[in-house]
């Protein structure tokens, strides 16, 4: 079953490049840990921020993963930006 995941896997990560390749920018919806390192947070942290309703995810009908669009993100970041003195 773990191969099964890593070739579905495999396959998602092969399919975000070929659109990010034919589209020319990157995807809107990103997986939980790469939002996370968009954001420079562990996954851990990132799923604290979610919990706490900071950040809100996308889960496709009978699935289970994440996914955080990146409009959210910069929402996010907008909205804790300050200015120090």
């Amino acid at each position: 079953m773990a191969r099964n995941t890593n070739c579905r896997l495999m396959n998602m990560s092969k399919r975000n490049a070929i659109i990010e390749k034919e589209l020319g920018k990157a995807p809107r919806l990103l997986p939980l840990k790469k939002a996370a390192e968009y954001l420079g947070l562990t996954v851990w942290a990132m799923r604290e921020r979610i919990w706490a309703g900071q950040i809100p995810v996308v889960r496709f009908p009978g699935g289970r993963k994440m996914y955080v669009d990146v409009r959210d993100i910069e929402k996010f970041i907008e909205s804790n930006k300050i200015t120090i003195i």
